[in-house]
């Protein structure tokens, strides 16, 4: 008996020395790591430029095996508008895309064979040719895939593609056509229609409106109500860019707005149908070029007026109305009418048809071709609101100037009579206005008083942003910027960002806030009271911070879903925290990575959290020196935490905020270096989620998530987990220490 007793021991023994080695050495799963191409982050404007509003269009999709050809586009033009297509020859790709009603139909919900309601508006064809997926769940990832469902769809257009290749064939027209188009015998098949389709399609690119005109230096292509609009759009108020953003204004990702379902109509789960991690109802965001055209609105058609979706953002979208997981830029806004107007006038700047195809006046197959609409309503309605063409007022060169604004000009008078190159001098005063620089190449500067006072740009808590921003190489500094209700200096898609010797008070959101920027240098900026970040850079590339002072503020400093971020020499105190870096989710960029921050002081960041209600900076727990949520490659140093009474330093993964249903990016901080940093009297009093999680507060919090994260921090003197990895640990140590970790917070949790 006493033989088989220590044979079971010595066979326990053994499994556990064999788990032990196959935990040590068995390496962890490694980090997710997105190519750069798929990062997302920095700008995408074009250099040199009149302005920083002129961006980079994304690659076309066009495929390898697909490549375009004249004859195959003519082809794909006359296949395009002949209803020999569909099962009963009644109907064409144009009947619900039709030319002049922007490539829909005019319809709430599309009709499809027999005049069968469907459930979903028609979208747009314009621009396709820059998607990464089609249908309003992205359920195609290629337009050639995209043409079957239409065409073979029993409710759609209803014809196999057996009947469609032999009523081609049949066609000698046709045959000739397919054979010129692709070179060779036999070339009349399903594949070839799609082909042909879809390299038709691809040439329908609206790229010369108005917006675009006065991207070029064309400033009269606006008018004073669209550039007012514009303003609105970029604004942190509206956040209309985060989802539509220069030059396609649109987004291939997918999110939830809580757009009603319509009366009598089963719910639609949208993407979440296609792809069960997705959210439910989350759709995806559509281009808004031509979109004055396109009405009705939404995936279901549900507001005939772009004025009902303004309205319907402004409320929060579908947040009253008790729909989950509405996006977190979804948050309601108040614009006045005329603000409303202005929003509205601009969208209606972004219609271009000047590539429009030519409507044929008969198909091969001698059915029936839709008609040219004359006249169309929302035409008519574009004319009077936008301006009239105008022979471009861009110039290529000029010698830079001086200019000053006198007494009685307001600032924006004077910046509009920049060209790149000059230089704005605003003298103190108070100016009660909001600016709006588009022009690259501009240093707008403030110039004191005789007490050394700098001029003041005023909001008096009613206006949504102080200075909005899209040139390239844009200077500014020596401001005061005071109470407004979104942002106080916005800039917006540039390369070349240099934000200095500011103080910025009370203005909503941000103070300043660098967003899809590239080259950014951010110092000498004081920045107080702001419920979201005193200084902030997001979705942005090559970043600097240093030497700045926030306090008062929800969050210090932020670099949000940014690379190579560098912060230091900054002190950040008296915030609900001093300094996060942090990588969102539903965002286009997808990588927070690359960022040192190091000799910084973060102190006594206790203040309440008076962040927005359903933002994800409201989620943040006050007493918290610098958070790392979800970001890589983070090396802290040198930096003094004290006095924060929750924790020093934490490190987190993304799902202590967000559902996994809303995470679309790796939610884990991996390879991250903290060091040599200094840690006093944090953690004493620690906020109750905090308490609640981990029981007290810590000088370093790390969730044991993420592979790679070393600490060595002899100067901390609590710590969670009590025992952190260091960078001397061999890797065996670190892997069987790391699965140890998770799994006992996997049975404690």
């Amino acid at each position: 008996m006493k033989v088989w007793i220590k044979r079971i021991f010595l066979g326990l023994g053994i499994l556990l020395l064999v788990g032990v080695a196959l935990a040590a050495f068995v390496p962890l799963a490694p980090a997710v790591e997105l190519p750069e191409e798929q990062w997302g982050a920095g700008s995408s404007s074009v250099e040199p430029a009149w302005s920083g509003l002129q961006r980079d269009f994304p690659a076309t999709n066009e495929t390898v095996d697909n490549p375009s050809t004249p004859e195959k586009v003519e082809l794909g033009r006359l296949l395009f508008f002949d209803p020999v297509l569909s099962q009963n020859d009644d109907m064409s790709c144009a009947s619900c895309h039709h030319p002049d009603l922007g490539f829909t139909d005019g319809r709430p919900q599309a009709f499809g064979a027999d005049q069968k309601p469907l459930t979903r508006n028609a979208m747009s064809l314009w621009n396709v040719t820059y998607n990464t997926n089609f249908f309003w769940d992205g359920r195609a990832a290629t337009l050639e895939e995209q043409m079957e469902t239409p065409i073979t769809n029993p409710d759609e257009m209803g014809a196999s593609p057996e009947q469609i290749v032999a009523e081609l064939k049949a066609i000698p027209e046709y045959v000739d056509l397919f054979e010129k188009a692709f070179g060779s015998a036999d070339a009349v098949t399903f594949e070839n229609v799609q082909h042909a389709i879809a390299a038709f399609e691809r040439t329908l690119v609206s790229n010369n409106s108005p917006f675009d005109r006065y991207a070029t230096g064309e400033v009269s292509a606006l008018t004073p109500s669209q550039r007012r609009g514009l303003g609105l759009f970029r604004s942190a108020a509206t956040r209309c860019f985060e989802c539509h953003a220069a030059p396609t204004f649109s987004d291939d990702s997918f999110s939830v707005t809580g757009v009603p379902d319509l009366a009598g109509q089963e719910h639609d789960a949208g993407r979440k149908a296609i792809e069960d991690t997705s959210l439910d109802g989350a759709f995806k965001a559509p281009t808004l070029r031509n979109i004055a055209l396109t009405a009705p609105y939404m995936h279901n058609g549900a507001f005939n007026t772009l004025e009902e979706v303004v309205d319907f953002y402004a409320k929060g979208g579908g947040r009253d109305d008790g729909v989950a997981d509405v996006d977190m830029h979804v948050l309601g806004f108040e614009l006045t009418e005329q603000e409303k107007a202005d929003l509205v006038a601009f969208m209606y700047a972004l219609t271009d048809e000047s590539n429009l195809p030519e409507i044929p006046t008969s198909v091969p197959s001698g059915l029936d071709v839709v008609k040219k609409l004359e006249p169309v309503q929302a035409r008519q309605i574009v004319s009077e609101i936008n301006a009239a063409e105008t022979e471009s007022s861009a110039t290529s060169t000029h010698e830079p100037v001086t200019l000053r604004v006198e007494p009685g000009q307001t600032i924006q008078e004077v910046v509009d009579q920049a060209l790149p190159g000059d230089t704005i001098e605003v003298p103190y005063g108070i100016y009660e206005e909001h600016v709006i620089i588009d022009v690259s190449d501009v240093k707008f500067f403030g110039i004191p008083n005789d007490a050394g006072e700098w001029p003041i740009i005023e909001g008096n808590g009613t206006g949504s942003d102080g200075v909005i921003a899209s040139g390239n190489n844009f200077e500014m500094a020596y401001f005061q910027v005071k109470n407004f209700t979104s942002n106080g200096v916005l800039v917006e898609g540039s390369t070349g960002v240099y934000l200095h010797d500011m103080y910025i008070e009370n203005t909503g959101v941000y103070g300043v806030y660098p967003v899809r920027c590239t080259d950014v240098l951010i110092e000498r900026i004081e920045g107080t009271l702001m419920n979201d970040a005193a200084i902030y850079a997001g979705k942005s590339k090559d970043v600097v911070i240093r030497d700045t002072l926030t306090y008062g503020n929800v969050i210090g400093i932020e670099l949000e879903n940014t690379v190579n971020g560098e912060v230091y020499n900054n002190v950040a105190h008296d915030n609900t925290i001093g300094i996060f870096i942090d990588l969102l989710p539903q965002l286009p960029s997808k990588v927070s990575m690359y960022t040192k921050v190091y000799d910084n002081v973060s102190e006594n960041n206790n203040g309440a959290n008076f962040g927005k209600p359903g933002t994800a900076v409201s989620l943040i727990p006050p007493g918290t020196g610098m958070l790392i949520l979800a970001a890589d490659h983070v090396e802290v140093y040198g930096n003094t935490f004290k006095g924060n009474k929750t924790v020093g330093l934490a490190i987190f993964n993304l799902t202590i905020g967000f559902s996994p249903e809303e995470i679309d990016v790796d939610p884990n901080p991996d390879h991250n270096f903290a060091h040599d940093n200094i840690y006093e009297n944090n953690g004493y009093d620690a906020d109750p989620f905090v308490k609640n999680m981990l029981g007290s507060g810590f000088d370093i919090v790390w969730d044991t998530t993420g592979v790679d994260n070393r600490f060595d921090e002899p100067n901390a003197k609590t710590s969670f987990p009590p025992a952190l990895p260091k960078s001397n640990w061999p890797q065996p140590l670190y892997n069987l220490y790391w699965r140890v970790l998770n799994f006992a917070v996997g049975l404690i949790s």
